[in-house]
């Protein structure tokens, strides 16, 4: 039996989406990890963007320390994953039950999607517990078609969808944030609005035409290969309408972005490679494997804070995070899924944050103990 863990950290220094909290969560998380739950420091990656000595968290690099997380575990190895930063979320390109992707946002920008989350925890050997924290807004939707313990994410979309739906939704909605008791402590919320990543993208990409229509052909075209597998199935798609000249697709693409595509075409006859190359995966309806655990900052509608007492980062960490901290260093023995979460909702209501910590797994999973036995 192992212990295996990858830790994500990314504060976004000098840029407009800043955190403070993250690598402390991590830290935390780290020491936490070694002294409590009997892991090695070598069996630990740790991914931060504040020190060049650790693997930095581009999405290249988070999707390659999970993959080699998952490829290397064996039955009755207990996995676990931290993330730390910005959340955000795409208004779906196609009939997702949310109405949107939910992305966790890498240093680069390179995003990754709800739909690969599924997809890494779908391999998962038979045997094998993973369980994910992730400390990010609209993490309650982080892992595609996972059954919902605790949490109103599910109830919430439902009531939306009676109001309409696609962009009016995405543009009209406000999205829940965070208050906190305490005045003296600094609150920033880790959602990443469409606005500031379109900057931001635009910044790492050189790029001054982005708009909402053409953020998925332009993190192609920045990461190609290293896109998102989600990105590059969507390209394939509207990569191969093109090609079979679907005027009635084609008409649903935004004129900037049906010039975008057709002169990458013309350019570059090899343009689209690692998207046509991609395997489709045909879409289904089943709850979390038996395998996986989501622990999540908040339901899909809501932000997760980022607190800082004033003048010192160094104490700075996520609410979620320190909830968790908190939880275990109060309790002597172990502490199931189920406590967690429902400990953290209480902890941080009554500290005055609105976020609400959410449990996604499968029935027999939400009394086991957290990480591992």
């Amino acid at each position: 039996m192992a212990k295996k863990a990858v830790l994500i950290g990314i504060n976004y220094p000098g840029t407009n989406g800043e955190l403070k909290g993250c690598i402390n969560d991590v830290k935390r998380m780290h020491n936490c990890l070694i002294q409590r739950y009997g892991f090695s420091d070598q069996d630990i990656k740790v991914l931060i963007d504040t020190d060049d000595s650790y693997d930095q968290p581009t999405g290249k690099n988070i999707r390659r320390a999970l993959n080699d997380l998952v490829c290397s575990a064996e039955s009755g190895d207990f996995l676990f994953v931290h993330y730390s930063g910005h959340g955000t979320r795409l208004p779906a390109e196609d009939d997702d039950e949310t109405g949107y992707d939910e992305c966790i946002v890498p240093m680069d920008m390179n995003l990754i999607t709800d739909d690969d989350f599924r997809e890494l925890v779908d391999e998962v050997p038979e045997g094998c517990r993973i369980t994910i924290v992730s400390d990010s807004c609209h993490s309650g939707g982080l892992i595609e078609e996972a059954k919902e313990q605790i949490g109103e994410s599910t109830k919430h979309h439902d009531s939306d969808s009676e109001s309409g739906s696609g962009f009016n939704i995405f543009f009209n909605q406000t999205v829940e944030g965070r208050g906190i008791h305490d005045e003296s402590i600094y609150v920033k919320s880790r959602h990443l609005p469409l606005s500031t990543l379109i900057e931001m993208l635009k910044q790492k990409t050189g790029k001054d035409d982005i708009d909402i229509g053409k953020v998925r052909p332009t993190l192609f075209d920045a990461f190609g290969e290293d896109a998102s597998p989600k990105v590059k199935k969507f390209m394939k798609v509207v990569i191969t309408k093109l090609q079979d000249e679907d005027e009635g697709f084609m008409g649903t693409l935004g004129s900037l972005v049906l010039q975008f595509l057709k002169q990458k075409l013309v350019e570059d006859e090899g343009y689209g490679k690692w998207a046509l190359e991609t395997e489709h995966r045909e879409a289904t309806v089943y709850p979390l494997p038996d395998n996986g655990i989501l622990i999540s900052g908040c339901q899909t509608h809501q932000t997760s804070a980022d607190a800082c007492p004033p003048g010192n980062p160094n104490l700075a960490y996520g609410a979620l995070s320190d909830a968790i901290q908190t939880i275990l260093a109060e309790s002597d023995g172990s502490v199931t899924n189920r406590e967690l979460v429902l400990k953290a909702r209480q902890m941080l209501k009554k500290k005055g944050y609105t976020q609400s910590p959410g449990l996604y797994c499968s029935d027999y999973l939400v009394d086991t103990p957290f990480i591992c036995d």
